[in-house]
């Protein structure tokens, strides 16, 4: 059974950074698309950047500039870089992974709360 991990949530001031980490354990194949959703108090979950399995990547205009994902396809791994955090950033962090037949594998989530 797959199951993702995530770590690298946090507190941290505005203007700061943080890394998150997700792993997928459990599967035997790769996954085509790996990336990170995000969802404040009272608001929809909203999708953050997404990495495909060509290195095609994709951001919310909000994170453009400021966010870097990244992926190491050999463990499964998906990465997110953010920088010049906001307190906009504030919310839950959810890794998502779909898998090549289209199954989707999410995290549990991980905090990230940015203090102005």
């Amino acid at each position: 059974q797959v199951q993702l991990v995530e770590s690298g949530g946090g507190l941290v001031q505005a203007g700061g950074s943080l890394r998150l980490s997700c792993v997928a354990s459990g599967s035997r194949f790769r996954f085509n698309i790996m990336g990170w959703f995000r969802q404040a108090p009272g608001k929809q979950r909203e999708s953050v950047a997404q990495i495909f399995s060509g290195g095609t990547t994709t951001y919310v205009d909000s994170a453009k500039g400021r966010f870097t994902i990244s992926r190491n396809s050999a463990n499964n791994t998906v990465y997110l870089q953010m920088n010049s955090l906001k307190p906009e950033d504030t919310a839950v962090y959810y890794c998502r992974i779909r898998s090549p037949s289209g199954t989707e594998y999410w995290g549990r989530g991980t905090q990230v709360t940015v203090s102005s």
